[in-house]
């Protein structure tokens, strides 16, 4: 099974340790049901040992992507350090949890929200979805408890205001350690240019989707729910 890869490793040298880039959007392409993809980003993490550095410039993307890379960071012996120098929204920011120290270039941004997504039956069909979303909500607040200390009730609040911070708002928030302040903290990164979160654009999509697979029923979403459910720690 063939995916859009939305990672790219550039090997250590002298200089600078691993390097993995993460660009765009975390797994255009749900990988849900989809053995393949997660265990080659798993393998290509674990193919070489010592410190890595992530940069992270993206918008976000699947929910469930986001939960396994970052389970798979945060499970990673070596130390890790997430370098944030365009933008890290929605999923991408939960990914960005996972650094033992985590930095923002003076004028990238991360952005929290709610988890959202398109259903589509009667009632109760409604009301599943309304449930899981409400648990794809807490256990995403899990990732950012860990990180921030900042209570749950704070967080679901940040959350629904859909916060986005700068790398002051973001440090004072405790989502960020330091900023990246010396040219020495850059490395060439072959990135694709900032993409803008748009709630507008996130639904297009979603909805796009839903029109090319006809409809995704609450049981899925709910079996995708039990499946974020055993990958958070």
């Amino acid at each position: 099974m063939n995916r859009k890869r939305f990672w790219n490793w550039k090997e250590p040298d002298e200089k600078e340790p691993r390097t993995l880039y993460l660009n765009g959007t975390i797994a255009e392409e749900s990988w849900f049901e989809d053995d393949v993809t997660p265990e080659l980003f798993r393998e290509e993490l674990y193919a070489d040992e010592g410190d890595i550095v992530v940069w992270i410039n993206s918008p976000g993307g699947d929910v469930i992507a986001g939960a396994q890379i970052y389970n798979m960071l945060l499970d990673y012996p070596g130390h890790v350090t997430i370098k944030i120098d365009g933008i890290a929204a929605s999923a991408a920011s939960v990914i960005a949890m996972a650094g033992d120290l985590l930095f923002m270039s003076p004028v990238s941004m991360m952005m929290i929200h709610n988890p959202m997504t398109v259903a589509i039956g009667d009632h109760v069909e409604m009301e599943k979805a309304i449930d899981m979303l409400a648990s794809f909500k807490d256990s995403i607040i899990n990732a950012y408890e860990k990180k921030t200390g900042l209570s749950r009730d704070e967080l679901s609040l940040l959350m629904d205001a859909e916060t986005w911070m700068d790398v002051g708002k973001a440090m004072e928030l405790g989502f960020c350690d330091s900023v990246l302040q010396t040219a020495s903290d850059y490395v060439y990164n072959e990135s694709k240019p900032t993409m803008l979160f748009s709630r507008k654009a996130v639904t297009n999509s979603l909805l796009i989707k839903v029109k090319e697979s006809h409809a995704v029923s609450a049981n899925e979403l709910v079996s995708r729910l039990d499946t974020i459910k055993n990958q958070w720690r």
